[in-house]
């Protein structure tokens, strides 16, 4: 599984999951903070469709954390005031890394918690399909 996807599910689980993975590898394995926890803005890139040129929309305020594991360093970035989860996602990036015996278990959980969002998704959009008003069976 790509960083991007692991990451996506470990924010899109409201970090339960992320927490989890992250104290497995704090208790087993020694880390360093390299940059603790902090807030900062960053550009948010969007492409305009028409002439599919690039544009800056605006900031966004963001958490990043730098933690090493094993010599390996990993980099935590989530949007909005989330230390704790931009540590564990730090963590858990750096175990990727550094290859860590642990993350063949983990593969299994990370794709059992995106079926259950993608489930969530797909409830949540059938109940807002159902208030969908189609105007073409309307008689006026």
């Amino acid at each position: 599984m790509k960083r991007k996807k692991r990451t996506e599910i470990l924010i899109q689980d409201g970090g339960a999951l992320a927490k989890e993975l992250a104290e497995t590898v704090m208790q087993n394995y020694e880390y360093r903070e390299i940059t603790a926890p902090h807030y900062g803005l960053t550009m948010i890139k969007m492409r305009e469709t028409a002439k599919k040129s690039l544009f800056y929309l605006g900031e966004v305020l963001v958490t990043e954390a730098k933690v090493e594991v094993n010599q390996s360093i990993g980099i935590g970035i989530v949007i909005g005031m989330k230390e704790e989860l931009a540590k564990y996602l730090a963590i858990i990036d750096a175990a990727y890394r550094a290859e860590l015996p642990e993350i063949a278990t983990w593969q299994k959980r990370l794709e059992t918690t995106a079926e259950r969002i993608y489930q969530h998704k797909l409830k949540e959009q059938a109940e807002i399909l159902k208030t969908k008003v189609n105007f073409e069976t309307m008689e006026v």
